[in-house]
């Protein structure tokens, strides 16, 4: 008996341990120290909340860059349904779904003749990727400076002002975030209905 009540008091004190007084430390460190990556790196446009930095969206119609699909499917970007499909490369769906990606980014961007860049065709591990690569963005520029109706050029330049290198300069691969390219782009050249 005397053994039980040392073990519940152990789980006690741990559980307040680590599941109370951890997690409120290294939360409240967090919002002292980085308060925008803690509040979950939000963007504010006007006041009022646009989007998040770590979080893609989707976008759909032509005068906006889109992003990478999302293996949350129809949900879009919902962070609860976060994670890969873990679907193979010869599982049936995944081979359809990327098909059928690939018709449609032929047929939203018929003057890209190139191959079409696999951040476009494929979703992260995540399925949350808010960003795609220079190639992906380049892929869309003719698209979205029709829609917009300014140069291709224009646009490129703002694409390349918009696209962050190698974090610390040598991990990961150079990226552009969707959101905040597409809010830079309402700005530089607003789309007129």
């Amino acid at each position: 008996m005397k053994q039980l009540i040392i073990a519940i008091r152990v789980t006690l004190a741990f559980t307040l341990l680590t599941g109370v007084l951890y997690p409120l430390l290294v939360t409240g460190l967090a919002k002292a120290v980085f308060p925008h990556q803690a509040n979950g790196s939000l963007i504010q446009t006007n006041g009022k909340t646009t989007g998040s930095e770590l979080i893609g969206q989707r976008f759909t119609r032509p005068e906006y860059f889109h992003g990478r699909p999302s293996a949350a499917g129809s949900d879009g970007y919902d962070g609860l349904a976060s994670g890969g499909s873990n679907l193979g490369p010869t599982n049936k769906a995944l081979v359809d779904r990327v098909q059928a990606d690939l018709k449609k980014f032929r047929d939203e961007n018929p003057t890209f003749t190139g191959p079409v860049p696999a951040d476009l065709l494929t979703g992260s591990g995540s399925g949350l990727d808010p960003d795609i690569s220079p190639a992906s963005a380049d892929a869309q520029v003719t698209r979205v400076a029709a829609a917009r109706g300014m140069s291709p050029d224009a646009l490129r330049q703002l694409v390349a002002a918009h696209t962050d290198g190698r974090q610390f300069g040598i991990l990961g691969e150079p990226r552009v975030n969707v959101l905040g390219l597409n809010l830079a782009l309402d700005q530089a050249a607003p789309f007129k209905k």
